[in-house]
């Protein structure tokens, strides 16, 4: 039995959330280290166990693994949720570029002055730029490549469900988008993770922004 990944970050969602949802889409295991204090960062950096000073960072095989969009490609590899070949990956990372672009975009908000106009900036973008695209990706296939489920599936299903969060009726003039929404959730690992008691994380709060703040030493205001 392989060894369960512990992932270091901090009780809320963030650069983490995906991983999350990646690692429940594998059905893989995983334990969590909340960073809650500065002198839990130090040890960390003291160890050398954050290359780039950062986090997210996933303990997995051996390695503690840093940047987000490495520890991602690194799992969807492992768990075959990746491309069948050079040219189906290329297209994979592209997507969840795309969407690690918008979702970074609602990740700055918990941290803005004044959110709205980061908001109207979201969905503006989100309708000029991503979900024409999505919708056009997931019209009449089943899934974004390959004929099976893959971590731009994963990914697209997590940016949805954020969006949906700000904007209730975002998806009204999506047709396709809707129904691939419901097909991720019929899978059974997705729906659970989407339950009560389950580990995935609710929206940040300010709870959440005080303890980034406090851990980075940031002071930071958008």
């Amino acid at each position: 039995m392989s060894q369960r990944a512990v992932l270091h970050y901090f009780n809320g969602r963030g650069k983490m959330e995906s991983i999350r949802w990646l690692l429940t889409l594998a059905e893989a295991e995983y334990d969590e280290m909340f960073l809650t204090s500065r002198d839990q960062y130090v040890k960390l950096l003291n160890d050398g166990s954050l290359m780039f000073q950062q986090v997210p960072m996933v303990e997995i095989d051996g390695m503690k693994l840093v940047q987000t969009k490495a520890i991602f490609q690194y799992i969807a590899e492992k768990y075959n949720l990746h491309g069948k070949d050079p040219k189906e990956r290329a297209i994979i990372n592209m997507h969840c570029e795309g969407l690690m672009d918008l979702m970074e975009m609602m990740m700055i908000l918990p941290f803005c002055a004044d959110p709205k106009p980061q908001l109207e900036k979201v969905k503006t973008k989100a309708n000029e730029r991503y979900l024409p695209v999505f919708e056009k990706a997931v019209t009449g296939p089943v899934y974004l490549v390959g004929g099976r489920v893959t971590c731009a599936d994963v990914l697209l299903f997590e940016c949805i469900l954020m969006l949906e969060e700000k904007f209730c009726d975002i998806l009204k003039e999506y047709d396709s988008l809707r129904s691939f929404k419901g097909r991720m959730l019929s899978i059974p690992a997705l729906h659970r993770f989407l339950q009560p008691g389950s580990k995935r994380k609710p929206q940040p709060d300010e709870n959440y922004t005080k303890t980034v703040k406090e851990v980075f030493q940031l002071n930071i205001q958008f």
